[in-house]
């Protein structure tokens, strides 16, 4: 089992992803001998997974069923332990477009913190790219570290235990982005700069509040950056359901038209962050 590569059997050792409803899932390391606990029964690791296809359908020791899915960066998102506050797909989707990633792109990355965004670019570089993150904090760093190994990614990821502020990210001229998620960013745009390639390159900063997005805004402008831009993405989720209405009164045959109508939920996430993107000047 890899993040990045397909695998049709659970093995021993591998992450699988317990699936009971969408609402409603969890990660599991697969372990011969292990059983997990489950509202429908007992899940036997041995008997019940090892062995079989990723997509299964498995009974638990009380009758009930659930599935078993292959791990991905998007499961992993919504499933993963949080260390800290976590990007979720939909920002994390605008900053792959953005920063332009690709197979081959090299990142650099502050802060690893529960490794959300990491897995989604360790999966869009690979094979042959690489990301270069830095964590400031050094149990979350080893933890991370010890992840990456569990989900066999590891040759893609260098993790760093650093504060970025003061000692970068460890390489020059390489990046071909630069992606911050810390509490002062404008501390790290030289650093970000440094590890840009020459030729240039895209940096997105990642911040709760908009004081937050100026100082780094102007701090970008210090260092020469350009095509400086600041979105916020707001997902609104519509539900779709079939209604029927009263035909009106009009001379004609009555009864009751269906259709199917888009109501937008009451409840909705708002505010998660801003996202600065900007460009190193090649002048």
């Amino acid at each position: 089992m890899s993040f990045v590569e397909y695998g049709d059997t659970i093995k021993d050792g591998d992450t699988a992803i317990v699936f009971l409803g969408h609402e409603s899932m969890f990660p599991v390391k697969v372990q011969h001998g292990s059983k997990t606990q489950t509202k429908y029964g007992v899940i036997r690791h041995s008997t019940d997974l090892i062995g079989k296809r990723y997509g299964s359908k498995v009974t638990c020791s009380k009758g009930g069923w659930v599935f078993i899915l292959h791990p991905t960066p998007e499961l992993w998102t919504m499933n993963l332990p949080h260390r800290t506050q976590i990007l979720y797909s939909t920002d994390i989707s605008l900053i792959t477009m953005m920063l332009e990633l690709k197979p081959g792109s090299i990142v650099c990355e502050s802060g690893t913190g529960s490794g959300s965004l990491s897995h989604a670019i360790i999966r869009t570089v690979a094979p042959t790219g690489h990301l270069y993150t830095v964590e400031f904090h050094q149990q979350r760093a080893e933890k991370a570290k010890e992840e990456f190994q569990e989900h066999k990614v590891e040759h893609l990821v260098t993790v760093k235990n650093q504060d970025v502020c003061k000692n970068g990210f460890g390489v020059s001229n390489v990046a071909d982005a630069v992606f911050l998620d810390i509490p002062s960013p404008w501390e790290a745009i030289g650093h970000a700069k440094s590890a840009l390639k020459i030729e240039g390159g895209r940096i997105c900063s990642f911040s709760p509040c908009i004081e937050q997005v100026q100082r780094t805004c102007l701090a970008m402008e210090e260092h020469g950056f350009t095509e400086m831009n600041t979105l916020e993405i707001l997902l609104r989720v519509y539900n779709v359901r079939t209604i029927s209405l009263q035909i009106p009164d009009l001379g004609k045959a009555q009864g009751t038209a269906q259709f199917k109508s888009g109501v937008p939920l009451k409840e909705m996430v708002g505010h998660t962050g801003y996202l600065t993107f900007a460009t190193k000047s090649l002048f």
